[in-house]
């Protein structure tokens, strides 16, 4: 099926819509932080034992979910900070960001802040040292 042009600058914001609301159907119902539970551990971190930027992500929305925010930023910061402007770049691909906040959305949308954060946040949240091991998980 072939969608029209002016429909597919929708597609992530539909994507993001919907990764949410499975999102949150399935931690309303499953609780990553007890043992046994059926979600996958982080495939990187059982291989090199590393943490990697993504390492708390499950139990973090799971604290979202829960509207359990101190919660959440203890398993993964960058994540809980990142949900915003992730939505603001997304509404604007829709066409939907008001042009009165476009100012807003710039510094944001630059793609190389975003991976120096991933990189250094990776890098970091590895670190054995106060205050740095207060970034991985838990």
């Amino acid at each position: 099926m072939r969608f029209p042009p002016h429909l597919l600058r929708y597609a992530p914001l539909a994507a993001m819509a919907t990764l949410g609301a499975g999102a949150v159907a399935v931690l309303g119902r499953i609780d990553p932080n007890t043992p046994g539970n059926p979600l996958p551990a982080c495939p990187f971190y059982m291989l090199t034992g590393i943490l990697c930027p993504g390492c708390g992500s499950t139990r973090c929305l799971h604290a979202l979910v829960q509207l359990d925010l101190p919660q959440a930023l203890a398993m993964n910061p960058l994540l809980v900070v990142s949900i915003l402007p992730m939505l603001m770049m997304a509404l604007h691909g829709a066409g939907l960001w008001p042009r009165a906040l476009q100012p807003m959305l710039r510094p944001v949308a630059r793609p190389m802040l975003w991976m120096g954060l991933i990189a250094g946040f990776w890098v970091t949240r590895n670190l054995p040292w106060y205050p740095f091991h207060l970034l991985a998980p838990g």
